[in-house]
């Protein structure tokens, strides 16, 4: 929900101290949901996993909501609201998931950092944007990063393997951030991100009765993971990146969003024992290095532009 997006447009020109604290919160919340779901994974299924964390975190939202009263999608607006929750929550959590069935944690944050640049071809496809070379260059080193990674994988990219799912779950995220950007104009990050997320739950009730059954008879265990991931990637991720870039702007918050894929690799170590191979490290570089080279020389010959096509999307997907 990856990796919330999610993309956060504020205004850029003012340069606030570090919110240090707000900061650490966002990409260790983020980060966790990586290892958590693998471990969640030997208790659920793919969409029974994602079908119960997101009825756990629309409670949250809905008490939220409550207490601060958003204003409501309007009729016009809930088709793509629907559709954002259907694919940017519902399609990608499940292909996610099922993508982390066998693909480790580390390798799946490095592969879903090609969702920005998926985004910025889809900005230039469908929006009519235009993608400066930096960015083309940027995304064939990125891609090839990705190919490194993937033949590294069980699987390789054969049709239904766990690399393949990263990379459909990557595209559908993209599609989130394109469809979801006139709804930030409209509404704001956060009350976006709210109803988008709730639409997404709505999506998955199919499933939830199977999630549940599938929790009894284990104890405490899988609840308690749920609840990490409900609590944690799904809501106070979020809420501590709007402070960020909300203190800090989305130009200078951005770059340290190329933190959370180290910080997954440390965590997945520690919470499950995963020690990257050479392939995941090898094209794990590459994947950041085209995404550096697509974000910062994309945007050093443009400031002067308000906006380009990738000026304003996040480098990380909420898993």
């Amino acid at each position: 929900m990856a990796h919330d997006h999610r993309t956060v447009s504020v205004q850029s020109g003012r340069h606030e101290p570090l919110p240090l604290l707000a900061l650490c919160v966002t990409l260790l919340s983020w980060s966790c949901g990586y290892p958590v779901i693998r471990m969640a994974l030997e208790y659920f299924s793919p969409a029974g996993l994602s079908a119960l964390r997101y009825a756990l975190a629309a409670t949250l939202i809905m008490t939220w909501a409550a207490y601060t009263r958003p204003a409501l999608p309007r009729l016009v607006d809930l088709p793509r609201f629907i559709v954002c929750g259907g694919v940017g929550i519902a399609l990608y959590t499940i292909l996610f998931n099922m993508g982390e069935q066998s693909v480790t944690a580390g390798a799946a944050s490095l592969l879903i950092n090609i969702s920005p640049l998926l985004t910025a071809i889809m900005a230039v496809v469908f929006m009519r944007e235009k993608l400066p070379l930096a960015g083309w260059v940027g995304s064939g080193i990125s891609f090839l990063g990705v190919a490194i990674i993937g033949g590294g994988q069980p699987g390789g990219f054969s049709f239904g393997s766990g690399a393949t799912c990263i990379l459909a779950a990557a595209l559908c995220t993209a599609l989130y951030y394109v469809l979801q950007k006139p709804l930030i104009a409209r509404y704001g990050p956060l009350p976006t991100t709210a109803w988008i997320l709730l639409c997404g739950a709505v999506a998955l009730l199919p499933w939830l009765p199977g999630a549940i059954t599938q929790a009894q008879g284990h104890g405490m265990a899988p609840w308690i993971l749920m609840l990490v991931l409900a609590i944690f990637p799904s809501v106070v991720g979020y809420a501590a990146w709007a402070h960020v870039v909300g203190r800090m702007g989305v130009a200078r918050s951005a770059g340290f969003l190329y933190l959370d894929a180290p910080t997954v690799l440390v965590m997945a170590y520690f919470m499950l024992g995963e020690v990257p191979s050479l392939p995941t490290l090898l094209g794990g570089a590459v994947v950041m290095g085209g995404v550096l080279v697509a974000q910062l020389f994309s945007r050093m010959p443009s400031r002067r532009k308000k906006h380009s096509a990738n000026s304003d999307i996040p480098i990380v997907e909420e898993p």
